[in-house]
């Protein structure tokens, strides 16, 4: 299970898909001048501090050039609604979860997966009754809707187990309590955490981790969160899409160098309210694995695990012919290389 790098990467480049993406992408920037464009929209929502490169960019976006950098959907949950205004126009960039990603590309979304961003954001919570992945056959999972992270992600690990999404598990819907609240009353069996959530069950000795996707392979090896941006702003603004890359991957590398800064920034804010928590979750997730991971085989995982769950009917090839760029991460990995 361990991600293939350069031998993969250049195998799915001489593939026909490959190929396709190459042609339609933009070209990359020979003589690179100013940005296209000094506006930029990142959809950033409240739920998981997991996502804490994005929040904390404005000041690095601004130091690449950009005059006018707003922030759209703070109160929205997190997956399926972030690629959709993303998508739509409504915003230009997000960072969010790659199984959703993939269900957008698959359905015809306009979007270019850009980069990974960053691993191991969500934690499985049992009752006593769950051991492993499997037990959750017969079980009531709690997600806020279907479709969302929660649910995307905990039925990617039901299908990688041999379990049917569908009918092996009962989804719990309630979108005026949280899970984690349906789970500390024991309305639920089980449900799908993210920062600071797992930080907060710990410290109250609530329940247990059946899957940590931070340590914990596969998901350990692929990526959670990944950033996408608009189709039509990446192919008409390159230089700005990627200027926006190198910001979002700076902040990526300031939660690894600077963590009790970036949990200070998140707490004043407003994004959330425990310094702990979230100094806690920045220490316990792979802020530094951006050169490492190829996200390729991060869609690519994703899309056979939802493809097995009947969630998607793309094959992975397609989803990455047609809903990525590779191109400006391997620039960026050139410009940021320590």
């Amino acid at each position: 299970m361990q991600p293939m790098l350069t031998r993969r990467r250049v195998l799915t480049t001489l593939s026909v898909a490959g190929a396709a993406s190459l042609v339609r992408a933009p070209s990359l920037l020979a003589g690179e001048g100013g940005l296209e464009t000094a506006t930029v929209r990142i959809y950033a929502n409240r739920p998981g501090i997991c996502v804490a490169p994005q929040y904390i960019a404005e000041p690095l976006l601004r130091a690449e050039g950009f005059t006018d950098v707003r922030f759209v959907g703070l109160t929205a949950i997190t997956g399926a609604p972030a690629a959709q205004a993303v998508a739509s126009g409504d915003a230009d960039f997000t960072v969010t979860f790659a199984a959703p990603l993939a269900i957008a590309i698959d359905g015809g979304a306009a979007l270019t997966v850009l980069s990974g961003v960053h691993v191991g954001c969500f934690e499985l919570f049992g009752n006593e009754s769950i051991r492993s992945i499997a037990d959750l056959k017969g079980k009531s999972v709690g997600v806020q809707g279907l479709g969302s992270s929660q649910h995307v992600y905990a039925a990617s690990m039901a299908a990688y187990v041999g379990l049917d999404p569908t009918k092996d598990i009962h989804w719990v819907i309630n979108p005026s309590v949280k899970p984690t609240e349906l789970y500390e009353k024991g309305e639920i069996d089980a449900f799908l955490g993210f920062p600071p959530e797992p930080q907060d069950l710990r410290a109250r000795h609530i329940g247990h981790a059946v899957v940590n996707s931070a340590v914990d392979r596969p998901w350990s090896q692929y990526f959670c969160c990944m950033l996408a941006g608009n189709r039509d702003y990446v192919s008409k603004y390159p230089i700005a899409t990627k200027h926006v890359l190198r910001a979002i991957l700076k902040a990526a590398d300031l939660c690894v160098s600077d963590p009790q800064r970036v949990a200070r920034q998140l707490v004043d804010s407003g994004f959330t309210d425990r310094y702990d928590y979230a100094l806690q979750a920045l220490g316990e997730l792979p802020y530094d694995k951006w050169r490492e991971y190829d996200p390729e085989d991060t869609l690519r995982f994703y899309a056979l695990r939802l493809h097995e769950a009947g969630m998607i009917k793309s094959t992975p090839q397609k989803i990455i012919a047609d809903g990525t760029d590779w191109r400006f991460l391997d620039e960026v990995k050139r410009e940021l290389k320590a």
